[in-house]
């Protein structure tokens, strides 16, 4: 038994609890404010009382981790021997059979009975024992403490983050952030999985991390056990594996090293490779080989998680094979992750009943948002919405590949947390609006004007996309109509004060010193965001002075907008220039259009009302990709200082004989040169390039290979560019860049 008097931790500030759901809960005609999330399954309030000022804790168990979260809230100076009764324990512990029999069978559950003289918190086991004293702490930081009583459990068994994205892994300190965000919203699951980790990858995945990384690793296994939640160690070998034993030899001794820093949950990723490696039966193979040799033995090991070669079904070769063979021949208890119909997709009950009959167990969901590595110039802000209520039961687990920008992250990562625990009660917007509050307390209706236009993906190969300025859209459709058909614009204050609350907004936030660390990731859109904002006025005042036929204020909105244009494009070369998608865009779906069209419109209108020629200032691609290459079809294409580029996939290409990719330019124009790299580079002899004028004659394009990329030198006017296979069988690999510089 632990007692209050032990605990010596220093307490955490009220503010810090605050990281949880804002529920308004009803009852007997008046309504009172609960800090919880996520949103418990089964509520009874009878009344409201004032929260005590003293507290008697005892605590039943021995969970560590559940000591130290009562020692964050209950300190000396809250406590007494004669204080308010609080009595924590699991179901196992000694508590009256009336009690015990509301306490919920299901795994991770927990319930509270709370009256005028005592509050009791039972688990059904230790993890739902400390959830329930999260919940509790959280009620006492109410305005006034409920009575009643909570029965709570979540709907799904693992619940969380893997981190799988592309680009610049999570520091350690926002590792560290991250794991008690998770702690303190339910979350019970971090897949630690960075792709440029090379101990985790190749060609390292065979030898021991440094010992600095170690040690590194080794806090934040420590810092995962102290918020209940399970550090999944992933190990990514499929790209240089061969199957032998000396490497299965290496891959369990490198479990051992994991296990010694404290490891107890692992995962064996095949995804996005090509090769020997994607063969199902040597995959289930070593697999059956960890679960036997190592999980069954430690005992304390929870079951393999795999990501699969084929992890989703436009992905799943239509002769099958591969995913039933996983069902077939892998051990019932090895979980296999699932992204759904594509790469990036919302998960429905028809997806759910598709895959699991593939693979004869449950799947389990690596759900692509709002992960942003392909569309790395576009912060993903707004709410998790898009997966269906009806299949908890079919899911082994949920977890969320977020964004490189991990504090940013949080805002959908609390949403998920709130839907995986109760699919039924999930509210999204509600969620996001809470979410929030959570991420940044003082300034959130600040944040909250600048996350409604930055939550699209924008244009994008996977064809996945967000809702953006819900709110505004209408006004902005009612807007350009009415402006368009020269009529009087009805909602000329509503566009005006959005406008103003978007430069109002950038302002707080960019001064703002609350959550310097979120403020830090979004200083480059906000910056931007601003210069949109004022664009938006400018186009305003541009309307005021064409309906008064003030030349002089006309042409002066229109030079400043010029400008604004000018700064943001200066912005998009110089912030977050990333290899992929580099640049800032912000407000892309309903706010940029609106502003492009209504300067357009405005200018073409005084140009032919005072016979003046001002220049109609256009961001546009006019060129577009050209491929019958099935997984580039959606691709898109990116003009900048004459050169074009493509948005390439992450994932490796499959490029059948004849295929080919490439670009149609929107005329012929003068082209310098032409560069592309894949990966690995010996597809190089079965890939030619060519150009055309007009898309039947074709002319050869003598390359060279340098610095692992090909290049070839054109120096004419051409329309059509393609680099086709010439093999007679299908070539796989991953596409690096492909370049074309124009004159």
């Amino acid at each position: 038994m632990t007692t209050l008097k032990q605990f010596t931790v220093k307490r955490i500030t009220t503010k810090t609890f605050i990281l949880s759901a804002f529920m308004l809960i009803s009852s007997l005609g008046f309504s009172q404010e609960l800090v919880v999330n996520p949103q418990p399954q089964q509520l009874s309030i009878s009344k409201y009382t004032s929260v005590p000022s003293h507290f008697k804790v005892e605590q039943k168990n021995a969970d560590p981790a559940t000591k130290h979260l009562l020692s964050t809230f209950f300190t000396s100076d809250n406590t007494a021997s004669d204080g308010f009764s609080v009595t924590i324990g699991e179901r196992k512990d000694k508590f009256s059979r009336k009690l015990l029999k509301k306490v919920p069978e299901n795994p991770e559950g927990y319930y509270i009975h709370s009256s005028d003289k005592a509050i009791t918190v039972i688990g059904n086991d230790v993890r739902g024992t400390y959830y329930g004293v999260r919940t509790l702490i959280a009620l006492l930081q109410a305005d006034q403490m409920p009575l009643g009583e909570i029965t709570d459990y979540p709907d799904v068994t693992a619940r969380g983050v893997v981190e799988g994205f592309y680009g610049a892994p999570w520091s350690f300190e926002h590792r560290m952030r991250q794991i008690d965000f998770y702690g303190e919203n339910k979350l019970n699951t971090y897949i630690y999985g960075p792709k440029d980790d090379p101990y985790h990858s190749s060609p390292n995945w065979r030898k021991a991390y440094p010992e600095d990384e170690a040690a590194q690793l080794k806090k934040l296994i420590d810092r995962a056990n102290l918020n209940h939640v399970d550090f999944v160690w992933a190990v990514h070998p499929g790209k240089d594996i061969k199957w032998t034993e000396e490497d299965r030899t290496a891959l369990l001794r490198k479990f051992e090293m994991m296990y010694d820093l404290g490891v107890r949950s692992y995962a064996v990723f095949f995804d996005d490779i090509s090769g020997e490696g994607t063969n199902p039966s040597q995959q289930a193979n070593l697999l059956n080989y960890l679960h036997t040799n190592f999980v069954k033995v430690k005992k304390d090991v929870t079951p393999l998680i795999m990501c699969p070669t084929e992890y989703n079904k436009s992905w799943s070769k239509p002769e099958g094979g591969y995913l039933e063979t996983l069902g077939k021949e892998l051990d019932p208890s090895v979980r296999i992750m699932w992204t759904g119909n594509r790469v990036v997709a919302d998960i429905d009950k028809e997806t759910m009943d598709w895959i699991n009959n593939k693979i004869q167990r449950e799947a389990f969901i690596w759900w692509n948002f709002p992960v942003s590595d392909y569309v790395r110039d576009h912060l993903l802000l707004g709410p998790a919405y898009g997966n269906t209520k009806d299949i908890a039961k079919d899911v082994s687990g949920f977890v969320s590949n977020p964004m490189e920008h991990a504090e940013s992250s949080k805002i959908a990562i609390y949403g998920v947390a709130n839907y995986t625990w109760n699919m039924a009660g999930y509210q999204p917007e509600q969620s996001w609006q809470n979410a929030l509050k959570v991420v940044m307390p003082e300034n959130a209706a600040a944040l909250e004007i600048f996350a409604s236009h930055n939550s699209d993906l924008g244009p994008n190969g996977h064809l996945y996309r967000r809702d953006e300025s819900v709110k505004f859209k209408p006004e902005a459709e009612a807007f350009l109509k009415q402006l368009k058909a020269n009529q009087p614009i009805a909602n000329l204050d509503l566009v005006t004060n959005e406008f103003n609350a978007m430069v109002e907004a950038s302002y707080i936030l960019l001064n703002s010193t609350d959550n310097p660390v979120l403020l830090e990731e979004m200083r480059p859109w906000l910056r931007q965001f601003k210069l949109l904002g004022q664009s938006g006025l400018a186009m305003l005042n541009m309307h005021k002075a064409l309906q008064a036929k003030n030349t002089t204020d006309f042409e002066r909105s229109y030079q400043a907008i010029k400008a604004m244009k000018a700064e943001m494009y200066t912005n998009d070369r110089k912030d977050n220039q990333n290899p992929y998608q580099p640049g800032v865009k912000t407000g892309t779906l309903v706010v940029t259009p609106l502003i492009d069209e209504a300067f357009a419109h405005l200018t073409a209108t005084y140009n032919k009302a005072f016979d003046k020629n001002l220049e109609i200032v256009a961001s546009y691609n006019p060129h577009k990709l050209y491929t019958n290459v099935e997984q580039l079809k959606h691709q898109t294409a990116t003009l900048k200082d004459r050169t074009l580029t493509m948005n390439v996939p992450l994932e490796v290409i499959r490029f059948e004989p004849k295929t080919y990719f490439g670009f149609e330019l929107k005329e012929a124009a003068q082209v310098k040169s032409i560069v592309f790299k894949l990966s690995p580079a010996t597809s190089y002899e079965h890939l030619a390039l060519e150009v055309s004028t007009n898309g039947s004659d074709w002319t050869s394009v003598k390359t060279e290979v340098k610095d692992d990329a090909v290049r070839g030198a054109v120096n004419s006017e051409v329309k059509y560019i393609r680099i086709s296979n010439t093999a007679s069988k299908t070539l796989e690999a991953k596409l690096e860049h492909v370049k074309v510089e124009l004159k």
